[in-house]
């Protein structure tokens, strides 16, 4: 029992200063609960609202993938310029410092490689196991309009029920199979669909030709894929746009590790996207660090 003889009398209630609770600054997440709300701030910087999110998750349906063929050699070193890493249960069990601790976007769906249909999806992760890797969201792709379109959303709502249970977000990944139009009316369609049913983020690809419009009418934080390797150049406008747009963050893999300079690509990406960095100020920048001046 606690020492009570020499116990001051409590006074300093501070009966002029209203209390005050700082409110969640992330779009739409503000009603979530502690647990969510603290691991969504692993993930996006509590300083902008943004992320940059390195996506080393390729190989869960396409196996060895260039850049990727040795994660330990490759991907570790760029860890501490990352918000988040996106990444399997596999390879953050074997490969991933357990010293990171930054957020985790754990994918969890899978089942068909790209030799099979890609929207034949299961959930592959169970939460306790999630939970016991301290993750702070699970991944899931929803193929809307995709042959299996309604097992992946079913595979999505499932999780977004054990999410709220637990405390952890979901990512809704949209993906674009090669028979969909890949334009501003299809990421409507497929980023509300996410968030209508749950996903506390979502991410998605952009479009050049109204993707305002696709931030604008999700209710959540959008982030956007990185897609196919593009020119350092390039992809950097893509997030610069992407930003000014209304995205909340990129997720680039293929961007970063292919490039010629992945330290110093990511690094520039995390200009553009914490800093306000036009383009042309992210590639000087990129080629000031990639050629060691």
């Amino acid at each position: 029992m606690a020492d009570t003889d020499d116990l001051k009398e409590t006074h300093d209630y501070h009966l002029t200063v209203p209390q005050q609770a700082e409110p969640f600054p992330l779009k739409g997440c503000h009603a979530l609960d502690w647990g969510m709300q603290n691991r969504l701030s692993k993930i996006f910087s509590p300083a902008t609202g943004r992320t940059v999110m390195l996506a080393v998750d390729h190989g869960y349906f396409m196996g060895p993938t260039t850049g990727l063929e040795r994660i330990d050699v490759t991907i570790n070193p760029l860890l501490k310029f990352a918000d988040t890493l996106m990444c399997t249960r596999g390879v953050l069990r074997a490969l991933t410092p357990a010293t990171f601790t930054k957020g985790i976007s754990l994918r969890v769906s899978g089942g068909p490689s790209i030799l099979k249909e890609l929207s034949d999806e299961r959930i592959a992760v169970d939460i306790e196991d999630a939970l016991r890797l301290n993750v702070s969201a699970m991944a899931v792709q929803v193929f809307i309009g995709g042959e299996h379109e309604t097992q992946s959303v079913h595979n999505m709502t499932r999780l977004v029920d054990q999410g709220l249970r637990y405390g952890l977000p979901v990512l809704g990944v949209t993906a674009v199979g090669k028979e969909l139009t890949r334009d501003a009316k299809y990421m409507r369609l497929a980023t509300r669909i996410c968030a209508e049913l749950g996903a506390t983020f979502v991410k998605t690809y952009y479009v050049a030709k109204g993707f305002e419009t696709v931030t604008a009418s999700c209710p959540v934080p959008i982030v956007i894929a990185g897609g196919k390797k593009q020119p350092e150049a390039d992809a950097l406008t893509m997030a610069y746009q992407a930003i000014q747009q209304g995205a909340a963050g990129v997720d680039m893999g293929r961007n970063i590790f292919q490039s010629n300079a992945p330290a110093a690509m990511i690094q520039a990406v995390g200009k553009v996207v914490h800093e306000g960095f036009t383009p042309r100020e992210a590639y000087e920048f990129y080629q000031d660090l990639s050629s060691g001046s």
